[in-house]
């Protein structure tokens, strides 16, 4: 018999961030205290049980994009085909309708998680791309542009809601299908969880440029990439590039050993960037979208 039900205390977030390592051991699972304080109505964190066992792990919440909700459904490998991937499935897309989302996406990274994700009815929207900067001796850092300096939000912790109004303009020029944005709470909280290796450009008192570092929750080795944007007057004059260079000198000299980010289809300019600062690719995921509610998965 398969159940699904919430992921509620302590031991069950353990289980849940234990199958999220488990099938994506790339990827960070976050803490017990990040999904604590992530906790809010539209959001639900699930885990799924075979016969008593656990078998895997779900969620559901509000996506970025403004028109849908985000889910995923994840299956221990030892207990796949069983039915649990589409127990799952179903209950989260319930939980998303309840909430009168038009439509959910979710992330496939292999062609057998797509034939089966095709089968409640979603379709391929846009490819996310994976890539890593394996550190080493980074170069000196390059100088800016005429006029700015440099700040860390270790530095200047007021940076970070400061920084605010330039990530909105960030999210809304992102080659997405729809608006993409983040609540002001969720910007605080997740951004620069690394703020020694988080970086603000300034002109004058002006906020022109700014690039996070988060922590890897999974893999203290590991260190990923928030936002990076430019306001739109500052950018083609380097100011991206510089601000990147500044993190990856940092996150080198502070001992980790990889830089992770992910940049959708469209985002060629960031991709071509990244490319020439060392990043290699490394996985490509398939982002697809079905209506609500889910067809019925047979």
């Amino acid at each position: 018999m398969i159940v699904v039900r919430n992921a509620e205390t302590d031991g069950d977030l353990e289980a849940w961030i234990h199958v999220h390592r488990v099938v994506l051991p790339n990827d960070s699972a976050g803490t017990i205290e990040l999904h604590r304080a992530r906790e809010k109505p539209e959001r639900r964190l699930v885990l799924a049980e075979l016969d008593g066992e656990l078998a895997g792990s779900g969620y559901v919440d509000q996506s970025d994009l403004v028109d849908r909700f985000c889910l995923a459904a994840r299956v221990l490998p030892a207990v796949r085909r069983r039915g649990v991937g589409s127990a799952l499935l179903r209950e989260l897309g319930a939980h998303a309708a309840v909430f009168g989302a038009g439509k959910v996406s979710t992330e496939v990274a292999d062609e057998g998680s797509r034939a089966f994700a095709e089968r409640f009815g979603f379709q391929e929207s846009n490819r996310e791309l994976g890539q890593v900067k394996v550190l080493g001796d980074e170069p000196p850092s390059p100088p800016l542009p005429d006029g700015l300096r440099i700040a860390t939000i270790a530095e200047r912790p007021e940076l970070l809601e400061r920084a605010y109004p330039l990530a909105l303009q960030g999210y809304a020029d992102m080659a997405t299908e729809a608006l993409a944005t983040i609540s002001l709470d969720d910007w605080l909280r997740d951004e620069a969880t690394q703020p020694e290796g988080s970086f603000v450009a300034l002109a004058g008192d002006e906020i022109v440029g700014y690039s996070g570092l988060v922590r890897h929750d999974h893999d203290p080795r590991v260190v990923e990439d928030g936002l990076t944007v430019v306001r739109r007057d500052w950018r083609r004059r380097g100011l991206a590039a510089a601000l990147k260079r500044r993190e990856l000198a940092w996150a080198a000299a502070n001992g980790f050993r990889e830089v992770v980010t992910w940049t959708q289809q469209g985002n060629e300019a960031m991709r071509r960037l990244n490319a020439r600062l060392g990043y290699e690719d490394r996985t490509v995921w398939i982002v697809m979208v079905a209506p609500l509610p889910l067809q019925k998965g047979v």
